[in-house]
């Protein structure tokens, strides 16, 4: 049986996820929130995203797509497609894609679940969520909250809709 695939991210108002391969806000809520959906299972990104973390996220199968064959990525499993760590986490519950922009807009039309932390914010940046098609997605769950930092935000989980026959 094949995993139940889940983007997750946090997007930005104007759909900024990311500026310089950092994230340009300061939300502890969304990291809690992010570690308690993440852990145990086995998470998927991109090179830049791999960097950018530094070292492996504990608790979870890190795995990472790049087009380098010699990239070496301690701590984590490196492949070279998507393919390649859908067939690595073919025997998990449910794989988790965590960024970057590339790998997001590679696995969303494969994907069966986005949970995202909507803010209710505009911020600068240079890195952006795909566009998701109302059509596609049914939004299933939103809890509403409100930041330190004084904006509001949502937790959100999008199910994408089955096609009736």
């Amino acid at each position: 049986m094949k995993p139940l695939l889940t983007l997750i991210a946090a997007v930005a108002r104007n759909g900024i996820i990311g500026r310089n391969n950092t994230l340009p806000w300061r939300l502890p809520e969304d990291l809690k929130h992010f570690k308690a959906l993440t852990t145990g299972h086995p998470i998927v990104m991109g090179r830049k995203t791999w960097e950018s973390l530094g070292q492996p996220l504990p608790g979870r199968h890190n795995i990472v797509i790049t087009r380098d064959a010699a990239y070496h990525a301690a701590g984590a499993t490196v492949v070279n497609s998507l393919e390649g760590a859908l067939h690595l986490a073919n025997d998990a519950e449910e794989l988790f894609v965590i960024g970057g922009a590339e790998i997001y807009r590679l696995a969303l039309p494969l994907a069966d679940r986005l949970q995202l932390t909507e803010l209710d914010a505009d911020f600068a940046g240079d890195t952006h969520f795909p566009d998701v098609d109302r059509i596609t997605w049914r939004e299933t769950i939103r809890e509403r909250h409100r930041s330190a930092s004084s904006f509001d935000y949502a937790f959100v989980t999008y199910e994408r809709r089955t096609q009736s026959t």
